[in-house]
């Protein structure tokens, strides 16, 4: 009996059977191990290295690297004979991370689901889940994890008598500069907003970062930062000579975000219910 399964392109990849050996973009490639489905290998974006970013690779073990997409020829990708190539797509139209020429002469199909600006988390995280079933994974029961992240965050910030804890996403590009984040443009800050979070826009600037000086993001005055933990955003270390960091951190708290997080309700359920134990917490609510 032959399997099929339509990405988020429009383009649907059909082959004699199941695939048994899939190959992914890191990021994937983690969503798809939380739900049930085992790669035989991963590979990052132009954004990574050498090794693989830890930030993006969840619950990963044992799973062979093969360096960053971009650089990732068909030899490489070939050497680990995979039936199928899974990938993210950002603008519906390419594959975000492999080549598809490359992946054309290691012989293996790629399947690019979508994770853009709109994109809904709901909608990315459905479609995991149905490319998880058709490889013949098991992801019952993440949802109910996710649920209840979600009711955690309602619950923080469902007292109408308090002024509501406004949130900053950004990502450190090192002493001189910051990109904050645009909520619109992420999916999972997105919905956290539609959980009645209050998300700081940034003001002008790019599509999916304002980058600005440090001191633009003190006068936004948030009570508490979403700081990106992946490898190319400048670690927290090397900030600490820089004053308007200091003050910043000194009057919000900080808490991790991954822009990138493993594409399942287990993942998203985690970095959801983190966000809500900090909101819930006395330092940052307002009176």
């Amino acid at each position: 009996m032959g399997w099929e399964f339509t990405d988020d392109r429009g383009i649907t990849v059909r082959l004699a059977g199941r695939p048994e050996r899939v190959a992914a973009y890191v990021r994937a490639g983690a969503g798809l191990w939380d739900l049930g489905v085992r790669p035989v290998a991963v590979y990052g974006s132009g954004h990574d290295g050498d090794e693989p970013d830890r930030a993006k690779s969840g619950s990963l073990a044992d799973v062979p690297y093969l360096g960053a997409g971009r650089t990732l020829d068909h030899a490489t990708l070939g050497s680990v004979r995979p039936d199928l190539v899974v990938d993210v797509t950002y603008d519906g139209k390419k594959p975000y991370a492999v080549t598809e020429p490359a992946a054309a002469r290691a012989g293996a199909p790629v399947l690019a689901l979508a994770v853009g600006a709109d994109t809904s988390l709901p909608h990315i995280l459905a479609r995991f889940t149905e490319l998880a079933e058709a490889l013949g994974g098991e992801p019952a029961g993440q949802q109910d994890e996710l649920a209840a992240a979600e009711d955690l965050v309602r619950s923080a910030v469902r007292p109408k008598a308090a002024v509501p804890p406004k949130v900053l996403a950004l990502s450190a590009a090192g002493p001189g500069q910051v990109h904050l984040a645009r909520p619109g443009a992420w999916p999972e800050l997105r919905h956290l907003a539609e959980l009645e979070v209050e998300l700081i826009e940034p003001g002008e600037g790019g599509a999916n970062w304002a980058t600005t000086t440090w001191e633009r993001a003190v006068e936004l005055a948030p009570d508490l930062i979403l700081a990106d933990v992946r490898g190319n955003a400048a670690p927290a270390a090397e900030l600490e000579s820089v004053p308007a960091w200091r003050a910043l951190t000194a009057a919000a708290t900080v808490t991790p975000w991954n822009p990138e997080l493993p594409c399942s309700a287990r993942a998203y359920a985690a970095f959801i219910g983190s966000v809500a134990r900090v909101l819930g917490e006395p330092a940052v609510k307002k009176p």
